[in-house]
């Protein structure tokens, strides 16, 4: 989005240009170094003695660094900050931060081996449609291998992250893990895995063992650090902050909860005695029943519970269990077992139960939902004014959209990736799952979907951002940010969320209209992102996209190095134009091509880069840098953020 100024080229736009120069420069550094041959610091004595030529090419080198660190301090840094010839450091990533990275990685490697599982299923159907004189399987597969099931595709992706050693904490510890408050939500067992939370994905006690002895000298091993309370014994006694847990084992694994034979006091059940023996606390996770879980469940931390007491008896089933009595440590966030579904509040069952009402559909029925508008904030409250809402894009009268691409040739839906054509422009293969409705398994230069001219139909797959909202939206009042967005619905990791929507047009019209106050902007910069200009990461760049767009020429780049076109949702959009900044956002920018294949028209598409709980806010990254607007009389013009987040920078530009 753009704050705009009295000029030709918008704030945001100046700064695209500076970090192209950046860019640049830096791909002329490599372009020399690659004439002159690189060289390491060890090799000082033959670059003294080289050609005077040779000579000649390093300094020059040396100068367009200078120039590259020069660039590099202006777009980085504040005013103040350079005249006292202060370059801050590079912030390292909050706990908080680091675990939300290690859960967007788990989730996905969960899409990549879901997507594989739904291939394999493919595969098995399509090979019993064509398997005529037996049951064995086309090619010789073997029926039984056909038959078999697979491994489930977290337990595959937690697998994989530990091969890679990705587990963000793999070693154990006592009492809370940095970056997991109490609240915070996981959606299956492998999810604690990833994280180092509770490294089991079946046990419900993890517990450090004897290895763990040298570096605790003064324990007495083993020792339980966590526990899932989720009613998987018959003999579990939940008194919210007073808990009695049964031990593990010896209980029937077919899910009826029965104890089947005596437990014994070893491995988790010794480690929790050592506990009380040792006052040591546990980080307690209560698992409830959902129905928005790949798992079929939630998992909440509850927080750090002593305990106080431990006793053997005979159980419900008349075998021997082992009972531990557990206390809740004082101090703690309040979190009960009834409150532990909704820690963000309650969501609304009907109209007449959303507090604050003042909209009961801003969208006036042009939504798959109603969209209602609530206001607790101000007094008297008012609803969102000063716009037009619309689902679908205006386009400008100077904008001349191009015509729609040829399509595939698939019938019904897409289903081989090799014959589909649409497929091919993404790297050969699909980028959605089914599973949810459809999910996008991971953030990609650009998204070519099916369009208009394709032969299937609109249940396609490959059209999953095309079907309108999916999730039941709020626009809601805050304090401080203005209006907001969230959801009264899960909406899993790589789902979309919303189109961004209002006018198409030249972004040199809107640069030539001097409008100042217009905060709805939206530069549509694909070009940008797949450059990783902007501090952008790079994405994954396996898809079908013009030469000239791909290419590192820096004669092919300067004609394209800004955004030629933008929406302007001032006027006129829809729900997208409420949701806030945020310096860790829930959501990322997704450009997607599906009615022609023209980068600078595509269009942009806000999709869920986390599992984001019922009654979250949902957020983007605006994209902005520090000191990079400008207002009418030139001078730099800031705004704090208040995004909240733990990283956040402290102002939005």
């Amino acid at each position: 989005m753009v704050v705009q100024a009295e000029r030709r080229v918008s704030a945001r736009i100046q700064q695209k240009q500076r970090e192209e120069k950046l860019r640049l420069v830096k791909r002329r550094v490599e372009l020399l170094g690659r004439s002159t041959g690189e060289v390491d610091d060890d090799d000082d004595d033959e670059i003294t003695q080289s050609s005077s030529n040779a000579s000649s090419k390093r300094g020059r080198k040396v100068e367009i660094i200078k120039e590259e660190e020069k660039i590099s301090v202006e777009t980085t840094t504040s005013g103040a900050e350079l005249a006292n010839g202060v370059v801050p450091n590079v912030v390292e990533k909050s706990d908080h931060a680091k675990v939300k990275d290690t859960l967007r990685l788990f989730n996905k490697y969960y899409l990549h081996e879901v997507q594989e599982e739904e291939q394999r299923c493919r595969k098995v159907e399509v090979d019993k449609k064509t398997s005529k004189k037996s049951k064995s399987k086309k090619r010789g597969v073997p029926e039984d291998e056909a038959k078999t099931k697979a491994k489930r595709p977290d337990l595959k992706a937690v697998s994989k992250m530990m091969k890679n050693n990705e587990i963000l904490f793999p070693q154990k510890r006592i009492g809370d893990v940095p970056g997991v408050n109490v609240g915070h939500q996981f959606y299956s067992r492998a999810e604690m895995v990833a994280v180092g939370f509770h490294s089991h994905w079946l046990n419900g006690i993890d517990y450090m063992g004897i290895s763990y002895q040298g570096e605790y000298k003064m324990y007495t091993f083993p020792l339980a650090v966590a526990i899932v309370l989720s009613g998987m014994y018959e003999d579990d006694l939940d008194n919210a902050e007073d808990v009695v847990y049964t031990g593990q084992g010896g209980h029937n694994l077919t899910g009826d909860k029965r104890q089947i034979r005596d437990q014994v006091l070893e491995r988790g059940n010794l480690a929790l005695k050592n506990c009380v023996d040792q006052s040591l606390p546990v980080r307690v996770i209560r698992g409830h029943d959902s129905s928005s879980s790949y798992t079929g469940k939630v998992y909440t931390y509850d927080g750090l519970y002593k305990v106080v007491q431990y006793w053997a008896e005979k159980g419900i089933s008349g075998f021997t269990v082992f009972k531990y009595r557990l206390k809740r440590l004082e101090g703690q966030p309040i979190l009960t077992t009834n409150q532990v579904r909704f820690i963000n509040g309650r969501v609304p069952q009907s109209v007449s139960e959303i507090r604050g009402l003042v909209c009961e559909d801003i969208s006036g029925g042009q939504e798959n939902f109603p969209i209602p508008a609530t206001n607790l904030v101000d007094d008297p409250p008012v609803a969102p004014t000063g716009y037009t809402y619309c689902n679908s894009m205006q386009v400008s009268k100077n904008v001349k959209l191009p015509t729609d691409a040829v399509g595939c040739d698939c019938k019904g839906n897409c289903m081989n990736c090799r014959d589909c054509s649409c497929a091919v422009r993404n790297g050969s293969d699909f980028p959605y799952v089914h599973r949810d409705g459809g999910r996008l398994i991971e953030a990609k230069d650009v998204v070519f979907e099916c369009g208009p001219k394709c032969g299937c139909g609109p249940d396609c797959i490959n059209r999953t951002s095309q079907r309108g909202l999916k999730y039941r939206l709020e626009v809601f009042r805050t304090p401080k940010k203005g209006w907001a967005v969230r959801s009264w619905d899960f909406i899993p990791a790589g789902a979309p969320v919303c189109e961004y929507i209002g006018v198409l047009m030249r972004t040199e019209d809107l640069d030539n209209a001097g409008d100042n106050e217009n905060n709805y902007i939206f530069d549509i910069d694909c070009l940008q992102t797949m450059r990783g200009l902007g501090g952008r990461e790079r994405r994954l760049r396996d898809v079908s996209v013009p030469t000239i767009y791909n290419s590192d020429r820096p004669e092919d780049q300067r004609v394209e190095n800004l955004p030629d076109f933008c929406i302007d949702a001032g006027s006129i959009g829809n729900v997208s134009r409420f949701i806030n900044h945020s310096c860790e956002p829930n959501l990322f920018v997704q450009c997607v091509l599906s009615s022609h294949h023209d980068i600078k028209l595509a269009r942009v598409v806000l999709f869920a880069a986390d599992n984001i709980p019922p009654l979250q806010e949902l957020t983007y990254d605006y994209g902005y840098a520090l000191d990079s607007v400008h207002g009418p009389d030139g001078k730099v013009k800031q705004m704090a953020c208040y995004c909240g987040a733990e990283d956040c920078r402290g102002r939005l530009f």
